[in-house]
């Protein structure tokens, strides 16, 4: 059986999800500075399927036994803090992998 669920894989997607916070966070002014509703609406709905993913991938990854579950909860507490993902990226996944 082929492992779908890897941890390159989900590197890669806590990447987007971190770029996918960043960009949202740069719509937020646009909404409610300058009242500029439909780039906030695209990045969120993006940022919000991307974020859905991160999450399934780190409860498949972590139920799996890939990782502790501590390491776990700090991943996904990494998702809700802007800069987090790059962050157990570069100190966490890429020894990992």
């Amino acid at each position: 059986m082929i492992n779908t669920f890897s941890v390159k894989q989900f590197r890669i997607i806590a990447l987007i999800e971190g770029v996918s916070y960043i960009c949202f966070g740069i719509t937020m002014p646009l909404k409610y500075i300058f009242e500029i509703l439909e780039p906030n609406y695209v990045v969120g709905m993006i940022h919000g399927l991307v974020f859905i993913l991160y999450c399934f991938w780190l409860l498949v990854l972590t139920i799996r036994n890939t990782w502790s579950w501590s390491e776990g909860i700090i991943f996904f507490i990494a998702s809700l803090i802007p800069f987090g993902t790059f962050y157990i990226d570069a100190k966490y996944l890429k020894k990992i992998q």
